[in-house]
């Protein structure tokens, strides 16, 4: 059974940046194309960023462009999100999630695994 823990979450100054890791156990080839979602209160859960098991990256969320990339680490085993110049508005609960399927095409429900969430609070 795969599982998802993220990490890096916390409170962070506007115009800051934090890095959030997404570690996989027991590694999965099969379940490797990583989403990073969020869900800011009273909010509907939006897609941030998507890498695909070859490494083919997505955007989600225009709002991010530019500030947030994606990345995989040399064992495959953990996915980040680096976030940078951070605003207020991107205060929500971040999660990544894992699927069987090669690409980061469809919606939020093809990703039958997700971690836990990390708080990420942008405020001064």
């Amino acid at each position: 059974q795969l599982q998802l823990v993220e990490s890096g979450g916390g409170l962070v100054q506007p115009g800051g940046s934090l890095r959030l890791s997404c570690a996989m156990s027991p590694f999965r080839f099969g379940l490797s194309t990583i989403g990073w979602f969020r869900q800011a209160p009273g909010k509907e859960r939006e897609g941030v960023l998507c890498i695909a098991r070859s490494g083919t990256i997505t955007n989600y969320a225009d709002s991010v462009k530019g500030r947030f990339t994606i990345s995989r680490d040399g064992a495959r085993n953990t996915v980040f999100l680096q976030m940078n110049s951070l605003k207020p508005e991107d205060t929500a609960v971040y999660y990544c999630a894992a699927r069987g399927i090669a690409d980061c095409s469809g919606t939020t429900s093809t990703y039958p695994i997700w971690g836990q969430g990390t708080q990420v609070t942008v405020s001064s």
